[in-house]
């Protein structure tokens, strides 16, 4: 079984900078890809990132592309989330996910393991 752990969430003010950590357990050779999406207030869950454990292929939603960064740390079985030049529009709870195909990734629906999430805030 998969477990994700977000952490790394919180309120910081627009321009600020947050780094989002995404923490994997179990089986984390059967989700050679994972992502990172978010669902703001009254809105459905969009896609952000997401980057293959192997190789480190990454994509990105148009509306994060130059301010976010997805990595991994193998050792640590971590997938990391750097946002920077936050705007208010990226308020939300931002989740972590697993996928067990090594292709693909843009859409929730194709995701098997999520985390339980971890909010932030941007203040204007």
């Amino acid at each position: 079984q998969v477990q994700l752990v977000e952490s790394g969430g919180g309120l910081v003010q627009a321009g600020g900078s947050l780094r989002l950590s995404c923490v994997v357990s179990g089986r984390t050779s059967s989700i050679p890809t994972m992502g990172w999406f978010r669902q703001a207030p009254g809105k459905e869950r969009e896609f952000v990132a997401f980057i293959r454990w192997n190789g480190g292929t990454t994509d990105y939603a148009n509306s994060v592309k130059g301010r976010f960064t997805i990595s991994r740390d193998n050792a640590k079985n971590t997938v990391l989330l750097q946002m920077n030049s936050l705007k208010p529009e990226d308020t939300a709870v931002y989740y972590c996910a697993g996928r067990r195909l090594r292709s693909g990734g843009y859409y929730s629906s194709n995701y098997d393991y999520w985390g339980q999430g971890t909010p932030v805030t941007v203040s204007s």
